[in-house]
């Protein structure tokens, strides 16, 4: 006998012996932590049962992923650098690809992390999953050629910048273009004024801001020759405070290393990054998310940046672009000053951070050409756009 009645409970029977999809994000940097984790929890938002497991750092597992492999040690840049880490980044994508065999989730999305990341989606592909690659290799920048080559390993590729989607479509990829998560996340918890009190910074002070960047190379590379500059700085105006937002991914031990013997005192505070940029009137910056964000809360920057030798005469070969720091990238022209490689000394920074305090008409052109920036970015919705497109892919693999 065959009626609605059975029918209907044949419908709740399956529904209720389906498993949970699951997705797997994958991770490598600090940057590529946070925007997977503000997407999944968009994502948990509209697939309430999603399960989510893969490699990151803190913000992906508070987010409520099951992070099998910690990003934080192999979230490395350049040919040196990336020997040096080798084993630990050879070890880390078998794990990511033996996760891909064993459990078969619904949706790999691979965040950024370009090189091991393409490894893995080329291995996920062979397996029979469907790759979304979150976050677009720079092939606007060098070597265009790529785009192709990345089209043979994914499913869809989400692009962050509105000028990126050509390339791929040129190649007959599919592309989406998702918008900046940043636009959305770059929101201060309290306001200016609010913050310099909290943070007990005197009304007639200038302050600056040190951001020596995420990993830990960069912290060993950069934070020296940013406390030298603050110490020049100090001397010309010896009221300035310097605040220093540390990041999830740098440890205690090895920041307070290098600030111990410091000439200056820095003010360390943890998970206020955004709180921290808006109080300040400069800040000295590696090249990095982190000067996309900067310039989304209009603050005066210099952007400052070494690689190894090799490294970098390596990357003036291969890349095309003439610039390094993403709001110049983005205005297509120079807003703020790039010192990189043997321009990255301290008296030179210095220079450029006393510039800014000094030069009212300086600091606010400045100003003004990042709030622009703002504008060429979109109006947000990063998080959310991810989010309807992996559940669309979900729903077509369902």
């Amino acid at each position: 006998m065959t009626d609605g009645r059975y029918g209907f409970f044949e419908v709740a029977m399956q529904q209720q012996d389906r498993q949970p999809q699951t997705v797997m994000l994958v991770a490598g940097e600090a940057s590529g932590d946070a925007h997977a984790a503000a997407m999944f929890l968009q994502l948990k938002k509209r697939l309430p049962g999603i399960r989510g497991i893969g490699m990151g750092g803190q913000k992906m597992a508070r987010a409520g992923i099951d992070v099998r492999f910690d990003s934080s040690q192999i979230g490395v840049i350049g040919v040196i650098e990336v020997l040096k880490h080798y084993r630990e980044i050879r070890a880390a994508l078998r794990q990511m690809q033996k996760l891909v065999a064993d459990e078969r989730p619904d949706l790999l999305i691979c965040v950024d992390y370009k090189e091991f990341n393409f490894k893995l989606a080329r291995h996920a592909r062979r397996c029979g999953v469907k790759v979304l690659f979150y976050v677009s290799p720079q092939v606007w920048a060098w070597r265009p050629g790529r785009a192709k080559k990345y089209g043979r390993v994914i499913d869809m590729m989400a692009v962050i910048f509105p000028f990126e989607t050509p390339y791929y479509q040129e190649h007959d990829i599919p592309v989406r273009y998702v918008g900046h998560p940043s636009v959305d996340k770059v929101v201060p918890q309290r306001s200016r004024s609010e913050d310099r009190r909290l943070f007990a910074l005197p009304k007639e002070s200038p302050v600056v801001g040190i951001l020596p960047g995420s990993r830990s190379q960069e912290i060993r590379r950069m934070l020296p020759v940013m406390l030298q500059a603050a110490d020049d700085v100090q001397k010309a105006f010896p009221g300035c405070r310097f605040l220093l937002p540390q990041a999830d991914s740098i440890s205690d031990e090895l920041l307070q290393a290098m600030l111990q013997d410091s000439s200056v005192a820095v003010q360390v505070i943890r998970n206020q990054p955004y709180d921290v940029i808006q109080c300040c009137d400069a800040v000295m910056i590696t090249s990095g998310t982190a000067t996309l964000e900067t310039a989304l809360l209009t603050v005066p920057m210099v952007i400052v940046y070494k690689l190894s030798t090799l490294t970098y005469l390596l990357g003036r070969w291969l890349v095309k672009s003439p610039f390094i720091g993403l709001p110049n990238i983005v205005a297509g022209k120079a807003i703020v000053r790039e010192l990189i490689q043997h321009q990255a000394r301290a008296e030179t920074l210095a220079g450029e951070i006393k510039k800014i305090l000094a030069d009212p008409d300086y600091a606010a052109k400045m100003r003004r050409e990042l709030g622009k920036v703002r504008q060429l970015l979109g109006p947000g919705g990063g998080d959310r756009a991810m989010a309807e497109l992996a559940e669309e892919m979900l729903r077509q693999a369902d």
